[in-house]
């Protein structure tokens, strides 16, 4: 298992925060799922779908000195944090350079943190132990530092955590039983994401098929439209039918991939973030506005 790509558990989708003496409540980091290996002062990370991703991350020689443990395999996200917040574009952005000279600059530019969550194995494999346990191990392994932290975790008090990264415009919270055990490549009810979301208004600006998406944006201060999100999720039936029907009437183009219409659609985006050039991360069609001017 030590130094090979390795499948994480993965979380469920919940729908209600409900407060449970059973249930352990972690923040929710925006970044790239990492499980980080160790062994001596070999140290190596590996993404969720299991590339190698040491050689972009020189901090990682720090982190190893972080862990307290001759051999470790941990899970965590790797985080670029500007104000206590997780930006999920900077963390992509270091994940995308191969040159030395920028990855030595962005080191300085795109700090790297690893915000550790669980522990699958020390010396011997572990995750067959309750999680309450796991991550008294974890904590008693990890010396804090900027590279490398561990997630604070409360018993209980959901809503109240919630409430609080809803404030401060973090993504969410996991609640996770407090005895689940762990399993590879496998999604689990025993682990459950609550995300916050936000609401805007969009223009529909086009749409594909196969599979059916729409292309929304909004207008900028110059008349023009800027497209800010491709739409593949959301959409009812009847909304799809009443669709086309509208859109056949008023095609401007027919493009490679996408037929464009007049701008005049209004609709309603669900989404869980913008980045810095304004695209909507993870966005779902919320139905159309008929009200908007």
């Amino acid at each position: 298992m030590l130094f090979t790509p390795i499948k994480p558990m993965l979380l469920g989708t919940g729908k209600e925060v409900i407060n449970d003496d059973n249930t352990i409540w972690q923040i929710k980091w925006d970044g790239w799922r990492t499980l980080i290996h160790k062994e001596g002062n070999r140290i190596e990370a590996y993404t969720r779908e299991g590339n190698n991703i040491t050689a972009k991350f020189p901090e990682l020689k720090a982190v190893g000195q972080s862990i307290k443990e001759h051999t470790a395999i941990i899970d965590a996200e790797g985080v670029v944090l500007r104000n206590g917040n997780s930006i999920f574009e900077d963390f992509a952005y270091r994940g995308s350079l191969s040159n030395k000279d920028k990855i030595e600059q962005a080191v300085i530019t795109h700090p790297a943190t690893f915000i550790a969550f669980d522990i699958l194995a020390t010396k011997k494999d572990v995750r067959k132990e309750p999680l309450i346990e796991r991550l008294d191990r974890l904590k008693s392994i990890v010396e804090p530092t900027n590279n490398l932290i561990v997630t604070p975790s409360i018993e209980g008090d959901g809503k109240h955590i919630y409430q609080i990264t809803k404030d401060k415009n973090m993504e969410g919270i996991v609640g996770k039983r407090r005895d689940s055990i762990y399993k590879i490549n496998h999604r689990t009810k025993d682990w459950l994401k609550y995300k916050h979301f936000k609401i805007t208004d969009a223009v529909v600006l086009g749409f594909s098929e196969q599979p059916f998406s729409m292309v929304v944006g909004t207008k900028m201060t110059n008349g023009k439209f800027k497209r800010v999100a491709n739409i593949e999720f959301g959409f009812s039936k009847d909304e799809k039918i009443s669709f086309r029907q509208i859109a056949k009437q008023i095609i401007i183009k027919n493009g490679r991939n996408i037929t464009w219409i007049e701008p005049i659609l209004k609709c309603k985006v669900q989404y869980l973030e913008k980045t810095k050039t304004g695209m909507l991360r993870i966005a779902s069609f919320k139905g159309f506005d008929f009200n908007q001017k």
